[in-house]
């Protein structure tokens, strides 16, 4: 069935018997096979990065130092998981971590040579990787899907 059989069965859904349920038409059914066939993608590309340590690499690309806190925030990590993620690309030498020197209980972190190396070289990955996700839509559709996936996000 295509995804416009499905949506029109969620439209037909909601216009008739309330108690017509399928989880197959169920928004967080659809994001969760869409994200599966996103990450499939990215290991077949990127396979000794996960996507959170893919995002802390990127997101520290973009903005420099930055507190282990103020990352996680950005890439919508809670502190345990953006530790766990800061800790294990630090055990791979491709982030540093100091104390800040006002308040010693902040962390920053930082990309190292390697890390700064490592993400500039998967950044046209990361690229090629977001097209393969969208490449079922067409141009607009995924300009269409991208603004309203953002209004949920």
């Amino acid at each position: 069935m295509s995804g416009e059989d499905n949506l029109l069965r969620l439209v037909e859904a909601e216009d008739g018997d309330e108690n017509n349920y399928h989880l197959q038409d169920q928004v967080g059914f659809i994001l969760r096979k869409a994200h599966q066939r996103h990450v499939a993608i990215f290991a077949s590309q990127i396979g000794d990065l996960t996507p959170p340590q893919f995002a802390a690499l990127a997101k520290l690309h973009d903005i420099g130092e930055t507190s282990q806190n103020q990352l996680g925030t950005l890439i919508a990590m809670d502190a345990a998981t953006v530790k766990g993620v800061i800790d294990r690309l630090k055990a791979r030498g491709l982030v540093e971590v100091s104390k800040h020197e006002v308040d010693k209980r902040r962390l920053l972190v930082n990309l190292t040579p390697e890390g700064r190396a490592a993400i500039e070289r998967l950044i046209p990955l990361a690229r090629t990787i977001t097209e393969e996700t969208l490449a079922p839509l067409t141009a607009k559709e995924a300009a269409t899907f991208l603004r309203l996936l953002a209004k949920l996000a």
